[in-house]
């Protein structure tokens, strides 16, 4: 079965222009002016009628199996459910454990993330949680990313947070020592993906690897870097020596900044435009502790964050092709996905259509609608209330 979309204003994410693409088999075949539709075979046209078409957003930092859990058993969260992401834009994903790695298990967070590539979406996960130890599935960091598919890297491992395993200097060292040998060793992106708290120490655990170590600076994602305007001060200064930073798409109050406040700030501020990231923490518990580590207030995460934080993005001025990038393919460059993050052919048909009010109307995944005029054509198998 061919698809074809007919006038397109494509992003892909720099602007092509009016075009048409087709589609089959889950790949991008062509992309011209006046394709058409190909003789002999079934194929589906659809006239987007100039509609901005985009590639699907890569949430690389979604609690798949849920997160939460800081104010007993009542508090976690429930697993995410697919459309959920749909619904965002979202047609890639990287799960997270979190605060919770004895409650929840790499096992559940494989085993869910593969449930989601039966269902239609493209689904990676990383090994770990905020504690050390580390919990692994096969044993050893190396072994988990080198054999079993799903697993990229490490994530997300806690630094500067009173929830922390409180990790010395060496341990970090170590840990991303094992990221990137392991990243070598399969072809992997072999990630340590940092969850940083409101600690005063911030980011000294990465400059100190980058000024002392040999570890590549690609190998350290540092996220939530725009919870703390100091911290998001120091993430920039990281940007420039390699590093790729994410900013988390959560409310902002007090010190911390929305997402497009943060993006805005690093591309105006003349930073390396690819390493800049945007994830949603969807699932995920976003507290507030009080002096004592007592939980005092709780919110969710919410993948639609991601969509809501490009139209903020937009309303500042930015390009569309500005903005894509960091939802798009600054998230596939990090994570070695070539076939993600951008509008090409021989790329997989990961899509999304905005409409006039920049919202995600229509989602294609690996060639197959997953979202038509808002609403899902492929529906969460076991009705999960997070579908709406």
């Amino acid at each position: 079965m061919f698809t074809l979309l007919r006038h397109a204003d494509v992003f892909a994410p720099a602007p092509l222009g009016r075009c048409d693409l087709l589609v089959a088999a889950g790949k991008i075949l062509a992309i011209a002016p006046d394709l058409a539709a190909p003789a002999g075979h079934p194929c589906e046209t659809v006239d987007l009628g100039g509609r901005r078409l985009c590639p699907g957003m890569i949430d690389a930092h979604v609690h798949l199996t849920g997160g939460g859990g800081e104010s007993g058993p009542a508090s976690r969260v429930p697993p995410i459910g697919l459309t959920a992401l749909t619904r965002a834009g979202i047609t890639s994903c990287v799960g997270v454990l979190g605060t919770d790695g004895t409650t929840r298990t790499i096992a559940s967070l494989v085993a869910r993330t593969l449930g989601l590539r039966e269902e239609g979406l493209s689904a990676w996960c990383y090994t770990g949680s905020y504690e050390l130890p580390l919990r692994t599935l096969t044993g050893s960091v190396r072994s988990d990313i080198v054999f079993v598919d799903p697993i990229l890297g490490v994530g997300e491992l806690a630094i500067s947070d009173h929830r922390s395993s409180q990790p010395t200097f060496d341990e970090i060292l170590r840990i991303a020592s094992d990221c990137h040998v392991a990243g070598i060793l399969s072809g992997k992106a072999g990630i340590l993906h940092l969850h940083l708290g409101d600690g005063a120490r911030g980011l000294d655990l990465v400059r100190r690897a980058l000024d002392t170590s040999e570890i590549p600076a690609r190998v350290f994602q540092p996220t939530h870097v725009n919870r703390r305007r100091a911290l998001f001060e120091e993430a920039l200064a990281l940007a420039p020596r390699g590093c790729t930073v994410d900013v988390t798409a959560f409310p902002a109050e007090g010190e911390s900044l929305t997402a497009e406040e943060a993006i805005s700030r690093y591309l105006r501020a003349g930073l390396p435009v690819e390493r800049i990231t945007c994830s949603s923490d969807g699932a995920g518990c976003l507290p507030v502790f009080d002096t004592e580590g007592r939980l005092i207030a709780m919110d969710i995460g919410r993948p639609d964050s991601l969509q809501e934080a490009l139209r903020g993005l937009l309303a500042l001025g930015h390009s569309l092709a500005e903005a894509l990038p960091p939802f798009t393919s600054n998230v596939a460059a990090l994570l070695r996905l070539p076939q993600k993050g951008r509008i090409a052919v021989g790329g997989d048909a990961d899509l999304f259509v905005l409409n006039e009010a920049s919202r995600v109307c229509d989602v294609m995944a690996r060639g197959r609608w997953m979202l038509r005029g808002g609403e899902p054509t492929v529906p969460d198998r076991f009705g999960r209330a997070d579908a709406k």
